[in-house]
């Protein structure tokens, strides 16, 4: 399966570019280690759990993180990965790296009680808002929680926006005359059989959001997505679209000249692809903007659940942060990043370009809607 499968598309986030905030904020519960031995299932915070040492020494005990859907190449998840390793000697097991984000549901949703259960899991922030829902996910948080924006976590604690990025347009320079810049050019001849994406938008995120983007870039709006699927339904009947799911491997061959999938993803392409002589072009069309985050939670029966709070107190510290910026993800600190002067400025300049650096984002239930119509349509649309 290709890794942008593992991501399904989720709505109500916050601008990637906002104003620092107001410090941090932890859990109200009193420390637990005045009460006798640590519950970490239970703790609502590093302070409420006696401290980061406190929680460092019993995720070093327990010794192992289940995660799932974590692809190496997403954003730089390799990098996040043997940090963590290195700095606190936990192995993290990932299963089946390029699984979806209804993967990771089924699979905490099944194995409560189980010693294979999932102890995190990184979804579209729709999938956490049904997780908490369901009641798979237990309330921590982490020591940066405060800094992030109100619509970008639940106020509990449950789950909180990680990284995100913009739709895109990546390029083979070598292989199209023009790179296509805007999703009003794509229904240009010159593009016959060359327009792909990375997957059906009923399952990839990055599909999903393309089809999003394309809407608002003819006539849609976060209340109507049909337009999106009328424009892939053109480039189907132009001869413009390619079924074949966009990767590293079909970009090589030049097998899918032309790819719409997250920014991030794209930048991350271009150097892959460069070793080996292509360059490949990316574009944020400023016709179709669209862009969201993905989430972080902690399974309610986390079976390693001081690992799991460690996890993502890593994830959200400036270290864990400034790793994703450096695979081209915008971290949800970013804004505050900047302000204290903790940002990598170096990924920071990396980054793709964009006319407008803030966005507006459709609420949940646009989202849901929109989800539905994408899902049900999609099949009509392509075949």
């Amino acid at each position: 399966m290709n890794p942008t499968l593992r991501r399904i598309s989720a709505f109500g986030a916050a601008a990637l570019l906002v104003g620092g905030l107001a410090a941090c904020s932890s859990g109200n519960a009193a420390p637990a280690e005045s009460k006798g031995a640590v519950d970490w299932k239970t703790a609502s915070s590093v302070e409420a759990g006696g401290g980061m040492d406190a929680l460092i020494a019993a995720a070093k005990k327990e010794g192992t993180l289940n995660a799932i859907a974590l692809p190496n190449d997403w954003a730089n998840y390799g990098e996040v990965i043997s940090t963590f390793e290195k700095k606190y000697g936990i192995k993290v097991e990932v299963e089946n790296p390029d699984a979806s984000s209804q993967d990771e549901i089924n699979a905490v949703s099944s194995r409560k009680g189980q010693d294979r259960s999932p102890d995190v899991i990184d979804v579209g922030h729709d999938f956490d808002v049904a997780a908490a829902k369901q009641g798979l996910l237990t309330p921590y948080k982490v020591a940066s929680f405060g800094k992030i924006t109100d619509s970008q976590k639940e106020a509990t604690g449950l789950w909180y926006n990680d990284m995100g990025g913009y739709v895109s347009i990546g390029c083979d320079a070598g292989r199209v005359a023009k790179c296509p810049t805007k999703f009003s050019e794509l229904a240009d001849p010159q593009y016959k059989g060359k327009v792909a994406l990375t997957g059906n938008p009923a399952k990839s995120s990055s599909a999903y959001s393309a089809v999003f983007a394309a809407a608002l870039a003819n006539g849609g709006s976060f209340d109507n997505v049909q337009p999106g699927l009328d424009f892939f339904t053109k480039l189907k009947q132009t001869g413009n679209f390619n079924p074949v799911e966009a990767t590293p491997a079909t970009m090589e061959k030049g097998e899918t000249p032309i790819a719409i999938v997250w920014d991030y993803r794209n930048a991350a392409y271009a150097d892959e692809l460069k070793a080996k002589g292509i360059e490949w072009k990316v574009a944020i069309p400023e016709d179709g903007v669209f862009s969201l985050y993905y989430s972080q939670a902690i399974v309610k029966w986390a079976p390693h659940p001081a690992a799991a709070r460690l996890w993502q107190e890593f994830l959200f510290s400036a270290e864990g942060q400034n790793l994703w910026l450096k695979g081209y993800a915008r971290p949800v600190l970013l804004p505050t990043m900047i302000a204290d002067g903790t940002v990598d400025k170096t990924a920071l300049t990396r980054l793709p370009k964009i006319l407008q650096d803030k966005t507006s984002y459709p609420s949940e239930e646009q989202g849901k809607k929109a989800k539905s119509t994408v899902s049900d349509g999609w099949t009509k649309a392509v075949s």
